[in-house]
Parts: C-alpha cells; structure tokens; sequence
C-alpha cells in the first residue's frame, strides 16, 4: 500500500510541474491545455458565466466576467501549490514520516508537507528519509513559487500590448470595430490600407503565440464592454477577405497574408480551449446588408472596387473563419462586430467616462 501511494504521490509531483510549466513559464504551442489547468477551466468557467446572466446591466456583466481572469491565474497558482503539498504528503505517509516518534497519520503529513513548501518549519522528522524529503521539498516549494510568480510580469505586458491594439481601433474602426469603418477611415490611398494589414498580421501572430502560450490571457477583457480581443481579431480578418476580393496587387497580396494569420489565430484559439459550435446563432452579413455595403463601398473612395467584390466568394472565405468566431463569442461571452456600424453609433473617444 506505500508503495502505491508513494507512486502516486510522485504521478501528482510530476503532472502539476508539468502543467505548471507548460501553461506558464514554456511559451510554446500546445494541441490543449495541460490537465490540470484543463480541467480547471472546465469546471470553474461554466459556472461562472451562468452566473453572470443573473446580472441586468451590460456593463455590470462585463465587469463581473472580467474579474475571472486574473483571479483563474490566483487560483491556479493556490492549485498547483496544492496538488505537490498533498503529492509530498502522500511520499511522506509511504517513507512512514514520524515526528516525537510518533506517526501523525495523512493529515498531519498534508500539514507537514505544507508548513515544509511554504518554508515555516514544523519540527524535524524522525527518519532519515523523511528528512531529506522535507530539504526538498523545501528548497522546490521556495524555487517554484518564486518561479511562477515571477512571470506575472509578463503576463501582464503581454495583456497591455495587446491593449493598447484593441484601443487603437477606437478611432479607426468605430465602436464596435467594424470591416467598413476600417477600409472607409484608410482613405483612397492602397498603400495606407496595405500598412495597416502589415501591422494587423503582426498583431494577429502575437495574439497567437499569447493566447497558446498563455491561455489565461484569452480571459482577460478589455477595459470596455464593446470592446475585446476576439472583436478586434474578427474586424481584422473581415477587412482581409473583402480586400483579398475587392483589391489588387500589393494590396491584395498583403490581404492574403493578414488573412492567414487572422485566421489562424482564431482556429487555433479555438482548438486550444476545445469550443463546440453554438446553435442559434444569427447571420453576420445578410444578403440585404452585402447589398448595402458594396453601395457604400462604391459611393466612396476606398482602395477597394465594389463590382469585384462577390457574396458566393465572400461567403466561402467566411465560412473558414467565422464559425471558429461564433464559437468563441460563445465561450468567452463576447460579442462578434457586425460588418457594418449602427445608424448614429457613438465611439468611446466620444463619450465622458461618467456616460459608461
């Protein structure tokens, strides 16, 4: 019987380093989330987010969902120290820790081995073993939370820059961001149009690299409730596929490229927190309102040409991201932007921050 409880003990140890470092300190690519912080998610985010459709206000909904991501990155933290607390109680119950001389039985281990993580000594074991395990356990405990806690900062830099992007289409796109508002805004220049794509596809790989080496991150919301990183993301994909269509040479080749990237930020975002598709939701862009914005299109100077612009191709391009969207906007409780603005829709630039 130790001999399996210490084997558990040490499968527990190895699979909360492994979770740990692969969801924090290792920034790589990862088909899902580690198990721990899988079943983390699974189990504290759907509740979660029923909980926030008991709140009226919009505002007051975003703001309570807002609170899950920095608070999930605590909590994992509390996890992860808790699962080796328990992992080196449980090789402290096999080696047969005793302290006076007298075994303490499993919940006095747990408390051995946590006053032994966090460094407050409790006493000194009677075997020899026993000691050298608590050393250990030691010198890990101090190690790996200096460690992990010491990445906070990036994370944090990593949540800003991707802010500070998002608020930049404030201006340029309107509020909700919308693939009109960003090609009407550029002007007849292509090349002005051609840059901005440029520094969108950037953006789009390191919300890619962000979200799948730090998953949390994709929790995190932006500071205003009609404003977020998978808006942002779409708007940028939306003005790729109608300049992939509508444009012409460099243009159109730097158009392929945003796309690409956009659009592999969103499937693999979506692959990572294995979202299903949701049922019911509505049409983006209806016939009528395709309609509509190749009318606005061709009624203003932009770099785009309305006639070369198709509803059978632009739906098949469509069709390669925007259900990965929907699913997203579903788990995350986010709202997709529409293609075309609201009749008279103010922009946050324009509103006093009492008019929130």
């Amino acid at each position: 019987m130790h001999v399996i409880v210490g084997g558990l003990g040490i499968a527990l140890a190895a699979i909360a380093i492994a979770d740990a470092i692969q969801t924090v300190i290792v920034a790589r690519h990862a088909r899902k989330l580690p198990a721990i912080t899988r079943l983390f998610y699974r189990l504290t985010w759907p509740p979660f987010v029923a909980c926030a459709w008991f709140i009226p206000s919009g505002w007051r909904r975003h703001k309570y969902l807002g609170i899950y991501g920095p608070v999930s990155l605590l909590l994992l933290l509390g996890l992860w120290a808790v699962s080796l607390i328990v992992a080196f109680a449980m090789l402290q119950w096999a080696l047969g820790l005793q302290r006076d001389g007298i075994p303490r039985g499993f919940s006095g281990d747990v408390y051995f081995s946590a006053a032994s993580f966090f460094t407050l000594g409790a006493g000194e074991p009677g075997n020899s073993a026993s000691r050298y395990l608590m050393v250990l356990e030691a010198g890990f405990g101090y190690s790996f939370l200096g460690l992990v806690i010491g990445y906070l900062p990036v994370l944090y830099q990593s949540f800003s820059e991707r802010e500070v992007r998002i608020l930049m289409l404030d201006a340029r796109a309107g509020t909700p961001p919308t693939a009109l508002q960003f090609v009407l805004r550029r002007g007849g220049d292509p090349a002005k149009l051609e840059k901005r794509l440029a520094e969108w596809e950037e953006w789009a790989l390191d919300l890619l690299q962000e979200h799948l080496s730090y998953p949390m991150l994709a929790f995190y919301r932006s500071q205003h409730a009609n404003q977020s990183w998978l808006a942002a993301l779409t708007t940028v994909v939306d003005v790729s596929a109608l300049a992939m269509l509508g444009a012409g040479g460099d243009l159109q080749r730097q158009a392929r490229f945003t796309f690409a990237a956009a659009r592999h930020a969103l499937v693999h975002t979506a692959s990572i927190f294995d979202t299903r598709p949701a049922a019911g939701m509505g049409e983006r862009l209806c016939a009528a309102d395709f309609s509509r914005l190749c009318d606005i299109v061709s009624g203003t100077q932009t770099p785009l040409q309305a006639e070369r612009i198709s509803q059978v191709e632009l739906s098949r391009l469509r069709s390669m991201y925007e259900p990965a969207a929907i699913d997203l906007g579903s788990y995350f409780c986010m709202e997709l932007p529409p293609w075309i603005p609201a009749e008279q829709a103010a922009e946050n630039w324009q509103i006093s921050s009492w008019d929130f």
